[in-house]
């Protein structure tokens, strides 16, 4: 039975037979990523932990800190493997990783072990969260070469709706089980079970075209669109860290990712003290409404503006996620406070570029260096996200600490910090601006077709991450 598991997870037993239509394909995609999804709703956890553990809010935010990073991590140094062994056997790790997240948690909750918690939500799940979020990129572009952005903005969709799923069905479990540690430990465990059942639903279904498939209407051989940055070329993912362009959208991704993340980890708290001295405050169930409009646009933007890529182009769509979320920045920060539908508007189309981003990249991935290692070139990238996890609440919190020690309220807590995010998508804006179509040297020899991807290159003696010619 050992040697049958790899057997019935291996690329090969996943091409789709004749017939197979490639729209089954984002509902597979969607299992594992509105699974994966729940980490956006953390914070739901937070209060309990912390009153049942004794835990600091810092403490109580290890978990999903961990989390992000090894999200980042898996997805950076796993990537060349999910290209290898293929997007079934890469959901079947994320499903097996995720779930055994939350059972280790439940444990650690039903102990009093906290670090358990962190051990399970954080490392293990974390690494369930980086092989499930790039696991069916790849497959995915390989399926809708016409319409890449669409396809990506799909699945990516799903991980900014997840949240929208997990948060309400966590409180209702904790409502019913209670918030003590017995209570939390149970929610976890239903957690892990659901999730995994859920997520197995996505391995079973997913496939990978055949070789040499085209989509319906395309003439064989060629592209389904064309572009200036539109290659027909292959890079490996070795090569496509020696290049300029994956270093460019490097830092387009970390600057629109950094933007976007410095409100939505503080939304709340900030449309109540941007109102605070006005007629009008915002009491705590409208910042709580406001909080739930961010994860509608952001999860709406991941499907729309990267389906727009499509008919636009990717350089252009950031464009506008870049050039145009610096004018809102400075909108809100020169006149935010004197009107709340100005504010509440111009923070949603923030976000709905924050998610456009994460879902439009790997089509532009795909533009630049093909689709022989996209996924792992994609796995690599996300090391932007992770810094920017990390980088976005640091410069909101910090300023607003600062300027709150200093004796100032309402919008002076966050003027600065807005005006930092003004330059940083000012830098992405330029970054983006300097990507061009990728020198021929970085090119994989024509041995390697395209799209077969690492494992059949393997197969007949080459190297799966290529050199420069």
């Amino acid at each position: 039975m050992a040697s049958l598991v790899p057997d019935v997870l291996a690329r090969s037993r996943s091409v789709a037979p004749p017939g197979w239509s490639r729209w089954l394909v984002p509902p597979a995609a969607l299992a594992i990523h509105l699974a994966i999804g729940q980490a956006y709703a953390w914070s739901v956890f937070k209060p309990p932990l912390e009153d049942s553990l004794d835990l600091s809010g810092t403490a109580s935010a290890l978990p999903f800190q961990l989390a992000i990073v090894m999200l980042g991590l898996s997805a950076a140094f796993g990537g060349t493997l999910v290209e290898r062994n293929g997007p079934r056997w890469a959901m079947c790790v994320s499903a097996v990783c995720f779930s055994s997240g939350f059972l280790i948690s439940a444990l650690g909750a039903a102990t009093g072990a906290y670090w358990l918690v962190v051990l399970g939500y954080g490392f293990v799940g974390g690494i369930g969260l980086g092989i499930g979020y790039i696991s069916p990129v790849s497959t995915l572009i390989k399926w809708f070469p016409d319409r890449p952005g669409m396809a990506t903005g799909i699945a990516i969709m799903g991980f900014g709706g997840g949240a929208l799923i997990a948060s309400p069905w966590s409180s209702q479990l904790l409502s019913a089980f209670g918030t003590g540690t017995g209570g939390i430990a149970r929610t976890f465990l239903v957690m892990g079970v659901v999730y995994a059942l859920f997520m197995t639903l996505g391995v079973l279904l997913v496939r990978v075209p055949p070789e040499g498939w085209e989509p319906p209407g395309s003439r064989p051989g060629r592209p389904a669109a064309s572009g200036a940055l539109m290659t027909t070329a292959q890079v490996s993912a070795r090569n496509a860290l020696r290049t300029p362009q994956f270093w460019c959208l490097w830092v387009v991704l970390c600057m629109n990712v950094t933007a976007g993340i410095g409100i939505l980890e503080k939304a709340a708290p900030m449309i109540r003290d941007f109102f605070s001295g006005t007629s009008t405050p915002v009491g705590v169930t409208a910042a709580a409404g406001f909080v739930s409009l961010l994860s509608l646009a952001n999860m709406l933007g991941r499907f729309v503006w990267s389906s727009t890529s499509d008919l636009v182009g990717r350089k252009n769509i950031y464009r506008l996620y870049l050039g145009v979320g610096a004018l809102l920045y400075l909108a809100i920060a020169s006149l935010g406070d004197s009107s709340k539908p100005l504010f509440i508007v111009c923070a949603a189309v923030i976000l709905s570029f924050y998610g456009g981003g994460f879902a439009t990249v790997p089509a532009y991935l795909k533009d630049l260096f093909g689709t022989y290692q996209v996924g792992a070139i994609h796995g690599r990238l996300l090391t932007a996200w992770s810094t920017a996890g990390v980088l976005g609440p640091l410069i909101v919190n910090a300023v607003a600490d600062a300027r709150e020690s200093a004796g100032h309220t309402g919008t002076d807590l966050y003027t600065t910090s807005f005006y930092i995010m003004i330059s940083l998508l000012v830098v992405g804006f330029v970054a983006n601006e300097l990507v061009r179509p990728v020198h021929s040297r970085y090119h994989e020899p024509p041995a390697a077709p395209p799209g077969d991807g690492p494992g059949l290159a393997a197969a007949r003696g080459t190297d799966t991450e290529g050199t420069p010619r």
